[in-house]
């Protein structure tokens, strides 16, 4: 029944850099091992710009969790792909294979559009993954669901708050999260990936994403409200019912306990 009933895969992306992949196309010659050719090109990229996170096109994805939402926006289940052995293709294969099994949900993301669509896609044009459906060549531009403005087929709530980069959106996913009272970024961020996975703290990733799937759950919910989907009551029942469920499953993933140790409510100022 969860599978008929999804309407909607809310999802993030946590990746590593290809070590061995950066050492060929960056440093030829140079005989580095993968581990010294990340740590070279982050030296690089802090140099250059203040920041260490290598390209996606050098990227490969080491945690991807879903929340299933029904079409009545109620959360169904919070899922981590492949995540004992969190291998990159098996991931991008269950999530490709997903999206066609659920007969193809809109996909919400928070800056998506930037980064986790052209990692997966990507990673199926190094796969050899056909992904025919996504790529949709022979129907209308517009009804091609990768096309930007293919709001059915993506919703990216980053270009949905900023008009589709019209305005520049400072403090990003914690900042929408929030100003709805909700968590935002704790104790990991997002450049820290790269070093709990070298130090092998796969399971503190796979909570850190978590954490950022339910702040784009409840960031999809407010932006619902916004546009006339649902109402304020509902918006509450909906997040009440988010809640229990967490609460449910905490003894299972202890990042979800610390995620509720940093839930807030909102406060309206109409109260």
């Amino acid at each position: 029944m969860a599978k008929l009933d999804t309407a909607y895969f809310v999802f993030d992306i946590e990746s590593v850099a290809d070590g061995a992949l950066v050492s060929r196309m960056k440093y030829p010659g140079e005989t580095l091992s993968p581990a010294a050719a990340i740590a070279k090109y982050r030296e690089e990229l802090l140099k250059e710009n203040g920041k260490d996170f290598i390209p996606y096109t050098y990227q490969l994805p080491v945690s991807l969790v879903i929340a299933k939402v029904a079409r009545d926006f109620h959360l169904l289940d919070l899922v981590a792909l492949d995540e004992k052995e969190a291998r990159p293709h098996e991931i991008v294969r269950t999530f490709w294979e997903g999206w066609q099994k659920y007969n193809r949900p809109t996909l919400v993301t928070f800056n998506g559009r930037g980064f986790d669509l052209p990692l997966l896609e990507l990673c199926a044009f190094r796969y050899g993954l056909q992904i025919a459906d996504w790529f949709a060549e022979d129907a209308r531009s517009f009804d091609q669901p990768r096309y930007r403005y293919n709001m059915s087929a993506h919703l990216d709530l980053h270009e949905w708050l900023t008009n589709s980069g019209a305005s520049r959106f400072n403090g990003g996913l914690s900042l929408a999260a929030n100003l709805i009272g909700k968590p935002g970024k704790m104790d990991v961020a997002g450049h820290m990936v790269q070093d709990l996975w070298d130090a092998g703290r796969a399971a503190e990733i796979h909570d850190y994403c978590r954490g950022d799937v339910l702040d784009t759950y409840f960031i999809f919910l407010r932006s619902r409200v916004v546009a006339g989907d649902i109402d304020l009551k509902r918006e509450h029942a909906l997040i009440e019912s988010a809640r229990e469920w967490i609460e449910a499953h905490t003894d299972q993933f202890p990042g979800l306990k610390r995620y509720l140790g940093a839930w807030g409510d909102w406060k309206s100022p109409w109260a």
